[in-house]
């Protein structure tokens, strides 16, 4: 080929690469600026931060709430697009799941929820195994869920870190609301399902109570003139022991919520309770120490150390002063997660009062996770999270029908 017939095929290549970028930040522009100023009203607001507005309006200018209030109060601008919904609330925090970890496939290739190579590893990051495109992650999404707290699930006595996400973004990076959430523990049978050792719930705990000494130990040194070489999962110990990581202990049955909580009690970290099927016989004690628990799905399968749970338990932890958050929790069949939605909906239809099951799904699911700053209301300058129904949002006919995440639609089901 001669110089010149280089040249040209250079400065081709170089004038498509060129028309390429220049289309890409186009369309990207286009994608971060599209519906950034939205109006929504609807016939009921839900704010959680006050009582219910009726023939309410939220406007949100670019990824926060602007304005919020009666229709008759607030000048709507003629730029902003207008979308209408029966009822609106903030976006709903799925407060436990192992969405984007576990994939809605079912196949061992998306199937990243739990290493079994050993029973403890709090090295583990959830940021390094999420996939934001999992079709998983869309399917909650469209049932209201605009935050996530996922990660490493049950079945290992530490499995891992969990984090918080948007269920929008196509990158862990674009979703990220926190890579560091809590370290997810499990005292019961399954740990035992999935390691030959340890194999007794008493052999379990002497490995955890060991395995934090070593921790309190490790922090000893690194304080010291010689610090130790950095060692990844005693650095994640440290911080739960320094109550900068809250431990996430998956428990059942009563005998081992109470071991959670003499764990806690020897320790001094941050305790909360994951499922608790048994914890309203153990309120009084949970309640003493404070401790929040993600309750179990009201419908989950009763077997195995879930038998004993109720549909009434969130009702009974709500009287009995608990905080308490609504999880999908993880399933080992398709879709691989349940609906928090639905499962508050349930638990609303036995004891748990309305209003109590919305803040479930929102402000006290944000208080649990420390972002309530943020997320879980609809306040000027939070993030402008919302989700639209066509009627009640804990009827089974009503159907989610926008999501807007970060002021974006995110996605819109109703005709």
């Amino acid at each position: 080929m001669s110089r010149s017939i280089q040249h040209r095929s250079l400065y081709s290549l170089t004038r498509r690469a060129l028309v390429g970028l220049l289309l890409f930040l186009f369309v990207s522009f286009c994608a971060m600026s599209a519906h950034a100023q939205v109006a929504v009203m609807a016939d009921t607001v839900y704010t959680m931060a006050g009582a219910p507005i009726v023939d309410g309006v939220v406007l949100a200018n670019g990824r926060t709430i602007e304005a919020v209030g009666p229709v008759s109060d607030i000048d709507i601008p003629d730029d902003y697009r207008q979308i209408e919904a029966t009822v609106v609330t903030p976006g709903l925090i799925d407060a436990r799941s192992t969405v984007g970890l576990s994939g809605i496939d079912n196949v061992e290739a998306d199937q990243m929820q739990l290493e079994t190579s050993s029973p403890m590893q709090p090295e583990l990051r959830a940021i390094d195994a999420y996939n934001a495109r999992d079709e998983l992650v869309n399917w909650v999404r469209s049932l209201g869920v605009t935050t996530v707290h996922t990660g490493h699930g049950p079945g290992a006595t530490i499995s891992g870190q969990t984090m918080v996400v948007k269920t929008n973004g196509r990158t862990i990076d674009e979703a990220l609301v926190d890579s560091t959430a809590m370290l997810a523990m499990t005292i019961g049978p399954s740990v035992s399902r999935n390691f030959d050792s340890p194999g007794t719930r008493a052999k379990a705990i002497a490995m955890l109570r060991q395995k934090l000494i070593e921790a309190q130990q490790y922090r000893e040194k690194r304080a010291g003139d010689n610090p130790p070489t950095r060692d990844l999962g005693m650095e994640v110990l440290v911080g739960v022991l320094d109550g900068d990581i809250p431990a996430l202990v998956t428990a059942h049955r009563a005998r081992d919520i109470m071991t959670a909580i003499r764990l806690k009690e020897e320790f001094g970290f941050e305790l909360v309770i994951d499922g608790g099927a048994e914890s309203y016989l153990v309120k009084d004690k949970i309640k003493a120490e404070d401790v929040p628990v993600i309750v179990h799905p009201p419908m989950m399968r009763t077997y195995g150390a879930g038998e004993n749970a109720a549909f009434t338990t969130p009702g009974e932890l709500h009287e009995a002063g608990i905080p308490i958050a609504f999880q999908s929790g993880y399933e080992a069949y398709v879709p691989k997660t349940r609906v928090a939605l639905f499962e508050a909906a349930v638990a609303v239809a036995n004891g748990l009062p309305r209003e109590a099951g919305l803040r479930a799904l929102t402000i006290d699911a944000a208080e649990l996770l420390g972002l309530s700053d943020q997320i879980g209301s609809i306040e000027e300058g939070k993030h402008a999270d919302l989700v639209l129904y066509s009627g009640d949002p804990f009827e089974y006919t009503t159907q989610v029908c926008t999501v807007i995440i970060d002021g974006r639609v995110a996605s819109s089901e109703c005709q």
